[in-house]
């Protein structure tokens, strides 16, 4: 029984760019835009209609409902929660280290940036076939050490461990609202602040309702379903590409696992440690689904690997190689990268320290994953103490663009 479909490397060499379908769009908007003129009731209405809440249900939980929920789960859940934030706390805080202001000399003055913190940021959890307290820490965190002032959570059907995950990150409430009209609630302000940026994983109406509302608000990404590509060569252990393929394919039906090897012969050898996984995985249902939706290439040489790894653009890459080190300075557009076959990205999914909110349909080619700088500005700024050093090219260069008030300004400057 083949579980992984081969498809050759010509197939894929522009990638697998990944798009919503316009019927998504187009309710989804409808549902933001409904939030937008009705506000409460939309939001109520739309949640009843999908089975998100019931009549009369509690829409906002504050800073004290957050704590009981961490008195109220057990001690060990508690203490897991907050040894993962405390690494999720530790790795942002190195990243912000990292960001420094810039103050230079340039002719008649000086000039840079400063980073400054977004003042609201919501943070979206899904709440549907898994609840995912994990993407609390993992967005919540990284707003409160950027220096966000106000940081809300929305998340359908909050189960205690997600209160809790929420007060632990530090969040200041929770909407217990799901879907694009989470999103919308987070982004006018309906039951909370409104929020100048809004992050976090979701299904294809949350993803919808974010890209209805790019421009207006800040979002880190659109996010599709999982994706991982794993690559292997003929050292590689069978059992650990198998279940890194895995612990993405039960994600979601719609996941893209994918493995890519020089190694013709490895690939017998993952798909029987595939099926022996299945036989005893709870979620082997979903995981199947998503077997059937990937594929495995085989491919001349690791410089080919390389190539198709970039145009594909995957949110997850697992290098699986005898040289892992030697490959990883050759990839480029990858949202996460897993250098060598100890490094299971499921441990960065639960709390090693990057985050685990990635981009997904080659989203990788141009931007990162949720960090703490998505919640931060770097705008810039000018003095000058001796315009008249440059007000000559100024005026001249706005002249050739037939702004002449622009020159004008420039003149003024000019014996200065």
């Amino acid at each position: 029984m083949i579980l992984l479909r081969r498809v050759r490397p010509e197939a894929i060499k522009q990638g697998l760019g990944s798009s919503l379908d316009p019927e998504t769009v187009s309710d989804a908007a409808a549902i933001v835009e409904d939030v937008r003129q009705r506000g409460e009731n939309a939001i109520r209405e739309h949640g009843e209609r999908l089975g998100d809440t019931q009549p009369g249900d509690r829409l906002v939980l504050d800073r004290h409902d957050l704590a009981s929920a961490v008195d109220d789960i057990d001690p060990d859940t508690r203490e897991l929660l907050e040894r993962v934030a405390g690494r999720v706390g530790a790795f942002a805080e190195e990243q912000r280290s990292c960001l420094r202001d810039l103050d230079v000399a340039i002719p008649g003055g000086r000039a840079g940036h400063r980073w400054i913190p977004a003042g609201s940021a919501g943070a979206y959890a899904p709440g549907g076939r898994h609840t995912l307290p994990s993407s609390v820490l993992m967005t919540v965190i990284p707003a409160r050490v950027a220096g966000v002032a106000e940081v809300w959570v929305a998340s359908p059907r909050p189960t205690p461990v997600t209160l809790a995950a929420a007060a632990i990150s530090g969040a200041d409430g929770l909407l217990a609202v799901g879907g694009a009209q989470g999103i919308a609630a987070l982004a006018f302000g309906t039951l909370s602040p409104p929020c100048d940026v809004v992050v976090g994983p979701g299904n294809r109406w949350v993803t919808a309702a974010k890209k209805h509302l790019f421009g207006e608000i800040g979002i880190d990404g659109l996010a599709g379903p999982s994706e991982i590509v794993v690559v292997a060569d003929s050292t590689s252990e069978a059992r650990l590409v198998a279940a890194d393929l895995l612990a993405q394919a039960e994600h979601d039906p719609d996941a893209l696992p994918i493995l890519i090897t020089d190694a013709p012969g490895l690939l017998l050898k993952v798909e029987e440690a595939l099926a022996r996984e299945l036989d005893s995985l709870p979620t082997a249902g979903v995981a199947s689904v998503a077997l059937a939706r990937g594929f495995a290439v085989v491919v001349e040489d690791m410089e080919e690997a390389i190539e198709l790894c970039d145009n594909i653009a995957p949110e997850h890459l697992a290098l699986h190689t005898e040289s892992p080190d030697r490959i990883a300075g050759k990839l480029s557009a990858y949202g996460s990268l897993f250098v060598g076959d100890a490094s299971a990205e499921v441990l960065a999914d639960y709390g090693a320290g990057p985050n685990h909110v990635l981009p997904t349909g080659r989203g990788a080619r141009f931007q990162s994953g949720l960090s703490v700088m998505t919640f931060l500005k770097s705008p810039t700024w000018m003095t000058m103490s001796q315009p008249g050093l440059i007000a000559g090219d100024a005026a001249e260069l706005a002249r050739l663009e037939g702004l002449e008030a622009h020159a004008r300004a420039a003149d003024l400057r000019a014996g200065q």
